[in-house]
């Protein structure tokens, strides 16, 4: 079995907001090798309709930045799957859909994936961290204090999740890549 690992950015008051945050080179490399690790890509309707959006142009867009393109063109060979009860049809290249029980569906995806699967989509986490199915946090803190929202987990969570740091690498852009593991 795979593990589920949470990624995403986050500014230091929590936002999540995707027009937050330092989008350089080096964000990029950082969100490319998680990919790269991976087995799979989750993400809630949202996220995935903001993804499907634009990064399969910027995938066929000879003039993109390398580091921004060499993202896109990964990311659309890769799995990618979609939890929505909203919609049934996922067009872009390798998407798949996860219908049904959300537990049974993302349970049966960490099995079918040893190289696991890297979910980030902010409120499909949070319903995930409560049928307790996050097994690694790998989030990226912004060097910035936004004062908005949305913000990480605001929809609450049953319970305080205590987590050990496996990692914590400062970027030369003043974020940080925090690795964090469950500790159960």
């Amino acid at each position: 079995m795979g593990l589920l690992t949470f990624s995403l950015n986050v500014t230091l008051d929590g936002c999540v907001d995707h027009q937050e945050g330092i989008a350089d080179d080096e964000t990029h490399a950082f969100f490319t090798r998680l990919m790269d690790e991976s087995g799979a890509m989750l993400w809630g309707r949202v996220t995935y309709e903001l993804m499907e959006g634009s990064w399969p142009a910027v995938a066929r867009d000879e003039e993109a930045p390398p580091a921004i393109r060499e993202w896109a063109v990964k990311l659309e060979a890769k799995p990618k799957y979609v939890v929505s009860s909203t919609r049934q049809d996922f067009p872009w290249a390798n998407s798949h859909h996860i219908a049904g029980d959300l537990g049974e569906g993302v349970r049966r995806l960490k099995d079918a994936t040893p190289d696991g699967v890297l979910l980030g989509s902010g409120k499909l986490a949070t319903e995930l961290d409560r049928l307790d199915l996050i097994d690694e946090y790998q989030l990226l803190v912004q060097p910035m204090i936004v004062g908005h929202g949305p913000t990480l987990y605001q929809g609450g969570l049953p319970g305080t999740r205590r987590l050990e740091l496996l990692s914590a690498e400062p970027m030369r852009n003043g974020a940080v890549a925090m690795h964090y593991r469950r500790a159960r």
